[in-house]
């Protein structure tokens, strides 16, 4: 639970948005509810991994296929799970600013830690329009933001556009996915000591160790729990030791990449069968195999087929062998 005044957001976030976090699913019940018990079983075995924190209704949290009622009640599970003893943040873009208002003011009086938003993905076609609507959240909620670019919302920020909304009082970074590797690099360079910049991917290491900038949060992916288990939580070990200065390369090798090389084959091909959504299909399945609860996910995502998940069986567990 948030316990920083609207002034010490970035104080906070400097201490506390560290190592590895996660992004989780909304698994569904086979009747399409939402399944409360196996949001609760999966925040539990997340956390068994040694992540240190989650974050809730992301894209891969499929939000956009949730109601209101239910992303206020996936909050209300998540922070009474949390406990107030691991920092949680609530994504919270609407394409009504009013939606977006209350979804932070639910989430704020529930206990969450922090807030994500990213552009309206409607009518916002220009930096200015998402620099005016981040303002707006952050002009309502005490909690620290941090924004999400990528483009799933309809707009790739800028590198200026992005030290724009950086400089919005509680905005305390971004989380910078717009698969553009020249702009995460230049928002590393130009905006990293001034802000976090969150690339959720190991290649943003081993670039910034050779250009000299470092990352101190994966700010978040799925890797954790795709790829870890509470006996063998390689990945969380390894994004560990990173974000304290010691990227270790043949621990990455051994431990880390054979499973990645899985999750790269068939991150591409579920991104080229749905047309370039993410591959939520992909997660919530993988995360099955893991022991989480997943369920489908809803339309108009595209769910895997027999065949497809008996290729993606075999291959992860082929991987998870190696490491």
């Amino acid at each position: 639970m948030a316990e920083y005044t609207k002034a010490e957001a970035m104080d906070w976030a400097r201490e506390n948005l560290r190592g590895q976090w996660t992004t989780l699913m909304t698994p569904f019940t086979p009747e399409d509810e939402l399944d409360e018990e196996g949001l609760r079983h999966n925040i539990r075995h997340v956390r068994s991994l040694g992540t240190q924190g989650g974050g809730c209704t992301w894209a891969m949290g499929e939000f956009w296929s949730l109601t209101m009622a239910e992303r206020l009640r996936v909050y209300s599970v998540s922070a009474d799970e949390a406990g107030g003893e691991w920092p949680i943040a609530a994504h919270v873009t609407h394409t009504s600013y009013k939606d977006m208002i209350a979804l932070a003011k639910h989430a704020e009086g529930v206990g969450f830690d922090l807030l994500i938003v990213a552009a309206p993905y409607m009518v916002t076609k220009t930096e200015g329009q998402v620099i005016d609507w981040v303002k707006m959240l952050a002009d309502n909620t005490d909690l620290a933001i941090m924004y999400y670019n990528s483009p799933q919302f309809g707009i790739v920020m800028s590198a200026d556009g992005l030290g724009s909304i950086c400089e919005i009082p509680n905005v305390v970074g971004v989380k910078e996915a717009s698969f553009n590797p020249e702009l995460s690099i230049e928002a590393h360079t130009r905006l990293g000591r001034d802000a976090i910049i969150s690339t959720p991917d190991e290649w943003i290491m081993f670039k910034g160790k050779e250009m000299g900038f470092e990352q101190q949060v994966m700010f978040a992916n799925t890797s954790d729990w795709r790829f870890d288990t509470p006996e063998k939580n390689y990945y969380n070990q390894f994004i560990d030791k990173a974000m304290r200065g010691d990227l270790d390369r043949a621990f990455y090798d051994t431990h880390v990449k054979p499973i990645k090389d899985v999750s790269d084959k068939w991150w591409k091909r579920t991104v080229e069968m749905a047309n370039g959504a993410l591959p939520a299909p992909l997660c919530k399945y993988w995360g099955e195999l893991m022991g989480m609860a997943g369920g489908h996910v809803r339309q108009p995502h595209i769910n895997f087929t027999d065949e497809i998940k008996a290729q993606v069986k075999q291959d992860v567990e082929e991987a998870l062998q190696k490491i």
